[in-house]
């Protein structure tokens, strides 16, 4: 293998034409196997760290896009998928072509970022908070589009069914080397499954939400590209995070990126479908739930007070929450926004509406700071002598946004940390320290400051999050482990 091994950097061509000289139909069930061996972060273990996730992803879609069934050998060895992803591990970058300028260095940072750290989120905690969230958290406003029945409308199926055929398909993935078809489902040792969510729903949701063929993938993968640059090519939007399995690779259907699977279920996944058929008010009433949802996950936080917003002179309004402990105020500013395309191929454009929003937030941070610290009447309730630190808490993560890009990360006169969804679930399960102190300890380590919140994690200790465990609870199976001991998908 370590003959395969690169020593020098490989162009985007080089690297696009060894993945053709394999055919698709050869080529794809290898990668499918690959991605379903070395799941979840298991990939630190394969030969030389070759097999990330983002490396098989990026061979399965230049195969679908630039492959055919008429060059190349008729068969595919893991000797020849090694080649490929470790030409993939040596491909060049903007950043060396630029001559390593901050700029560049930046983007490369977003370019990466982007690339790699969505394949390492946490399945658990972006399943559990689909129903935590849609569920479980009541809405603040009225809804128009979030009503009765808009599940049943956007899936064909109730939430927690629609859930628990994304749980079925990822266990099938993983036993059968990235396959499941659904013929598997007449099968007697099938009928417990199919007593709980009925084999119609489970082929319907399959067929309607997970699945494309090669022609409709070609055509989704050249609309969304965004550039020309064969440096971002493999930056670009990869249509497998849309529709994971394949039509038309053997029997059933094959996911050649089996990480990509629990990401539909995710409340981003029903984002993108829920703006397509709802529209504008979808996404508008999702940010309010999401809203609502975060203060929910704040008042799990043992020793603080959590105040709503504050309305003050002329209808305006503070920030969306503050959170008052013995030696510190937390201001907490909600966005339900995500990092765009352009951010991911490592373009900060200060036009990005995904930026105004961070930007925004940092501004109505530091107005409330200004309001509690003047002792403005309608904040009399909270202290102004103790030291004041904000939180922007996004729907997903912006991997780079607390590195000192001042597109990302304005200049403010209180301190300021963008989290996750996925941190704050874990920070408000604290229990070795407050959380106070936490953020007050990060905050004072010039180094730190600048990482992700959850680099602070690094050895503490938490507990449960309820607020994800009723959420997980609602499904129809408790835990897909549970599939895999029945050996019910296994085939």
């Amino acid at each position: 293998m370590a003959a395969l091994l690169y020593d020098r950097l490989v162009t985007d061509h080089e690297y696009v034409q060894r993945v053709r000289q394999q055919r698709p139909s050869a080529l794809l069930p290898v990668v499918a196997a690959a991605s379903a061996r070395w799941h979840g972060d298991t990939w630190w273990d394969s030969p030389y760290r070759k097999y990330t996730p983002w490396a098989l992803a990026d061979v399965a879609r230049t195969s679908l896009a630039y492959g055919n069934e008429y060059r190349g050998a008729g068969g595919c060895t893991e000797r020849d998928l090694m080649s490929m992803l470790a030409a993939y591990g040596a491909l060049t970058d903007l950043m060396v072509r630029d001559s390593g300028t901050a700029e560049s260095v930046a983007g490369w940072l977003l370019r990466t970022s982007g690339e790699q750290f969505p394949y390492q989120e946490f399945g658990f905690n972006d399943l559990a908070r689909t129903a935590a969230l849609f569920s479980q958290t009541a809405a603040a406003r009225t809804p128009a589009c979030l009503v009765e029945g808009w599940d049943e409308q956007l899936l064909g199926c109730s939430l927690a069914d629609y859930v628990g055929v994304t749980q079925l398909l990822q266990v099938s993935a993983l036993r059968n080397e990235g396959r499941f078809d659904p013929a598997w489902l007449s099968q007697p040792q099938m009928q417990k499954i199919c007593s709980v969510i009925p084999e119609r729903t489970i082929r319907d949701v399959t067929e309607r939400h997970f699945v494309v063929d090669q022609e409709a993938f070609k055509a989704d993968n050249e609309q969304r590209r965004l550039s020309r640059d064969p440096h971002l090519r493999r930056f670009e939007y990869n249509p497998l995070r849309g529709r994971p399995f394949l039509a038309g690779f053997g029997a059933g259907y094959l996911a050649p990126s089996s990480h990509l699977i629990t990401p539909k279920g995710s409340p981003l996944g029903l984002y993108y479908m829920g703006m397509a058929r709802f529209g504008n008010d979808f996404a508008r009433e999702l940010g309010d739930l999401f809203e609502q949802y975060v203060g929910r996950q704040l008042r799990e936080i043992p020793d603080a007070q959590v105040h709503p917003e504050i309305v003050y002179r002329d209808e305006r309004r503070s920030v969306d929450w503050i959170v008052v402990f013995d030696d510190l105020v937390l201001l907490v500013e909600v966005k339900s926004t995500r990092p765009t395309q352009q951010l991911r191929l490592g373009v900060l454009d200060r036009t990005s509406a995904a930026l105004r929003q961070i930007k925004h937030a940092h501004q109505q941070l530091e107005t409330t700071a200004a309001l509690i610290t003047d002792r403005n009447p309608s904040f009399q309730h909270i202290p102004a002598e103790r030291p004041i630190r904000g939180l922007v808490v996004t729907m997903e993560p912006f991997h780079t946004a607390n590195a000192p890009f001042q597109e990302m990360r304005p200049t403010t006169d209180i301190p300021v940390t963008v989290c996750s969804a996925t941190e704050l679930e874990q920070l408000v399960t604290l229990q070795d320290v407050s959380v106070s102190q936490l953020l007050r300890e990060r905050q004072e380590d010039p180094m730190a400051s600048t990482y992700a919140l959850s680099t602070a994690f690094t050895g503490r200790v938490f507990g449960r999050n309820a607020i994800l465990d009723a959420g997980w609870s609602s499904y129809p199976w408790k835990r897909p482990a549970g599939l895999q001991s029945e050996g019910a998908v296994e085939q």
